[in-house]
């Protein structure tokens, strides 16, 4: 069985709730509300404990933690031809690959990928 230290847990402050909300990306139908993140997370981590003992009990099988997952570094994108031409165009202009531009888009923090579409970016005065 998996162990439930090794699933991903998120802590978020939840406004309408007026407290902080425990989930788990590998049961998303889990949460927890407690006043402080360390209440939330340590309420969040029980309650997949006790889900796995019940679901070991009847011979359930859990998931596989995302930490346990082994990854290729390989996979499919699918999108329209105007974004993959768009984007095989901006990597012809930079000299480099398609696969090296998009993997540096993924990887870009998400306010840097935004300034850095076509007219956003910050123009610099000398």
């Amino acid at each position: 069985m998996a162990a439930a230290s090794h699933y991903t847990y998120r802590v978020t402050w939840s406004e309408p709730d007026g407290e902080f909300v425990g989930t788990v990306a590998e049961f998303p139908s889990l949460s927890w509300l407690a006043d402080s993140q360390s209440e939330v997370l340590d309420g969040i981590v029980t309650v997949v404990r006790d889900v796995l003992d019940d679901m070991a009990s009847t011979g359930e099988r859990p998931p596989v933690p995302i930490a346990d997952r082994s990854y290729s570094g390989t996979f499919t994108v699918r999108t329209s031809p105007r974004v993959h031409r768009t984007l095989a165009v901006e990597a012809e202009e930079q000299g480099v690959s398609l696969n090296l531009l998009v993997n540096q888009k993924l990887s870009a923090p998400a306010g840097a990928r935004a300034d850095t579409r076509a007219g956003r970016g910050r123009a610099e005065s000398t």
